[in-house]
């Protein structure tokens, strides 16, 4: 049976790029950078406290998912901590913190304009 998410892609045009925000922004770990075909590298990031990964890679053929809101959620203890840590490093929020009737959320973009949200209930 189907147990949990181990690995979400997060399609990227210029991985070095969104390795360095994803590392460096957000404070994720490299578990894996190495070669994956000719064009790509497979990289795959621990969240720290997460049993969940990413990875940076966009299958050929998929190009047009990179940009534009993603169907990923991050959880956070406070948003409003968050966003305003997030803010001054330089992360573009593309939505607030707001609190909602099932919780908080925000939103942040990534340099390919990847949206996200971020939430805590």
């Amino acid at each position: 049976m189907i147990r949990g998410i181990e690995i979400v892609s997060i399609p990227v045009s210029d991985q070095d790029r969104a390795l360095a925000f994803y590392t460096e922004m957000l404070g994720f770990k490299v578990a894996t950078d190495q070669a994956f075909g000719p064009r790509q590298r497979w990289i795959e990031l621990l969240i720290p406290g997460s049993d969940v990964n990413l990875a940076l890679f966009t299958p050929s053929g998929h190009e047009r998912r990179i940009g534009g809101f993603q169907p990923v959620t991050f959880w956070t203890d406070d948003v409003f901590a968050t966003a305003a840590a997030l803010k001054r490093k330089g992360v573009e929020l593309a939505a607030e913190p707001k609190k909602e009737v099932w919780g908080t959320m925000a939103k942040f973009k990534d340099p390919d304009g990847n949206e996200f949200v971020f939430s805590c209930r």
